[in-house]
């Protein structure tokens, strides 16, 4: 197929197809946005120290969390984090009138495309929508650059809008965003069999397994066994031990996310067999047949919201790990009769921990916009079934409570697991928190070489229970599902379409 039939086929389409690639646009712009604000934190300058130091703080910035070079690859972090959600996002695009395009590559299947070919259309459209949005996000980016470039009343920039990333930074934004939407389009259909006369999909017939658990398990319990030998190697192994630890907490958080993620399937066909044998309304017996014969969709729908809350219960509960160890502290120094405290680092501390909750935050918007998007595009590729239905007498009002119980349902456990999972991932690492037990001299050199001798003065040391943060666990859960319940409300605006009489005449 020649370059030029192969773009020319990869934009056409119908209404859907339209919205489709819209869709995905927007998503990619989103991505190459924040990939390309990543950039420009790893592209500020590391300044030299003029007293012999490796490094020395950035002056013209206003935030400590740009201007100390430590800091800064946790600013990179937490936007990396921010674009999982967004790439998700794109993924949930790509899936939008899958029936539209499916009907369409069977169309050029019978026009005597190959299989390989039809394959080829669909991720060379949406490569395509991805290389656009990702040219219209780093105008945006260009954009927000000129608009955002203030500064502090003691002349220090915010922003580090005195940067650009590199053209290599630029160009790996502009083209990795498309290369994985295209691979992510044609990994879609490797179980699509396209024939000139329809699509053909493989059904799985077993019921999924509770395997994912061992994961979550694995997850859990692992950071009791990384921190006794993170101090070991912290002692022994230098840096690079150091580095191993870092790795071995990724691997840890990546093992329970994944593990989170895939148990939906579970909790979604245990909801579905619940509903299915409690319920008594028709909507709860529609909803626990449509989980029970797709429980999967639930894992791919609530992947990234999952993902997002077993981040931020982390997050919180690192929070109040730190809040309760500068306590301790305090509470140390005061009854050594020492006055100083740490309200200054606590304060900048903490304020670094509450970027990545806002990370999280926005994280969340993002993924429910995904299941919106998701929801929308259920209801209109089985809008043939529900228009049969409302035509055979079943209200419409019943199949909204039927999609609003079958999103729901499985999304209250989902909740409360990830949730448990992500605070699980910090109380491994310790319940309690010990301060003080420091000590100082007043004596001569000789004389503080002994720490027996009188003239060392001891600090006490205080030991404090880490408290479990109910109350804001409580608010991110509840927060995450009042945002679902207003997408399940935002995407029934789909079902009253999608329910005419009309649509019964679509092949």
């Amino acid at each position: 197929m020649r370059p030029a039939t192969l773009a020319r086929l990869a934009v056409a389409g119908g209404r859907t197809d339209v919205l489709r690639m819209l869709f995905t646009a927007v998503s990619s712009a989103l991505a190459a946005v924040v990939l390309l604000c990543a950039a420009a934190v790893v592209a500020i300058p590391e300044l030299g120290d003029p007293h012999g130091g490796s490094d020395s703080w950035n002056q013209q910035y206003a935030s400590q969390l740009l201007a100390e070079p430590g800091l800064r690859p946790g600013v990179v972090t937490t936007l990396l984090l921010l674009a999982i959600p967004v790439l998700f996002l794109a993924g949930q695009s790509i899936r939008f009138g899958s029936p539209a395009r499916d009907r369409r590559l069977a169309a050029m299947r019978l026009a005597g495309a190959t299989p390989g070919q039809a394959v080829l259309v669909a991720a060379a459209e949406t490569a395509a929508a991805a290389l656009l949005g990702s040219v219209l996000g780093t105008g945006v980016f260009l954009l927000l650059r000129s608009l955002l470039d203030s500064r502090s009343a003691s002349g220090l920039l915010r922003l580090p809008t005195d940067v650009l990333p590199s053209a290599f930074a630029f160009a790996l934004v502009l083209l990795l965003v498309p290369l994985l939407a295209g691979l992510i389009g044609a990994f879609l259909l490797r179980r699509v069999i396209i024939t000139p006369l329809g699509v053909v999909r493989r059904t799985r017939e077993k019921s999924p397994r509770l395997w994912p658990g061992v994961l979550i398990i694995v997850g859990v319990f692992a950071p009791i066994v990384i921190r006794p030998l993170g101090s070991f190697l912290a002692r022994t192994g230098g840096r690079i031990g150091g580095d191993l630890i870092i790795i071995a907490g990724f691997v840890v958080v990546l093992l329970a996310v994944v593990g989170v993620v895939v148990g939906t399937g579970w909790i979604s066909y245990t909801a579905g067999r619940l509903l299915h044998r409690f319920g008594r309304r028709p909507a709860t017996l529609l909803a626990g047949r449509q989980l029970m014969a797709d429980p999967w969709n639930g894992s791919r729908t609530l992947s990234a919201l999952l993902a997002a809350l077993v981040i931020g219960a982390g997050v919180l509960g690192y929070r109040t790990y730190m809040t309760t160890e500068f306590a301790a502290t305090d509470e140390a120094n005061r009854r050594g009769g020492a006055n100083s405290g740490f309200a200054e680092s606590a304060d900048f501390y903490l304020n670094s921990v509450d970027l990545v909750r806002v990370a999280v935050v926005v994280g969340l918007v993002v993924a429910a916009a995904g299941i919106m998007i998701a929801l929308g595009e259920g209801i209109v590729s089985r809008r043939r079934t529900y228009a049969a239905l409302v035509a055979a007498g079943v209200p419409r009002r019943t199949l909204g409570e039927s999609i609003a119980w079958q999103t729901l349902t499985p999304l209250v456990p989902a909740i409360l697991v990830a949730l448990t999972v992500g605070l699980s991932l910090l109380r491994g690492l310790g319940t309690e928190v010990t301060g003080g037990g420091g000590g100082s001299c007043n004596g001569t050199a000789e004389q503080c070489t002994d720490p027996n001798s009188p003239y060392w003065h001891m600090d006490p040391v205080v030991t404090m229970q880490v408290p479990v943060p109910f109350g804001d666990l409580l608010v991110l859960g509840a927060g995450a599902f009042l945002l679902m319940m207003l997408v399940v409300g935002v995407g029934l605006i789909f079902l009253r379409r999608s329910t005419d009489l009309d649509e019964l005449r679509i092949v």
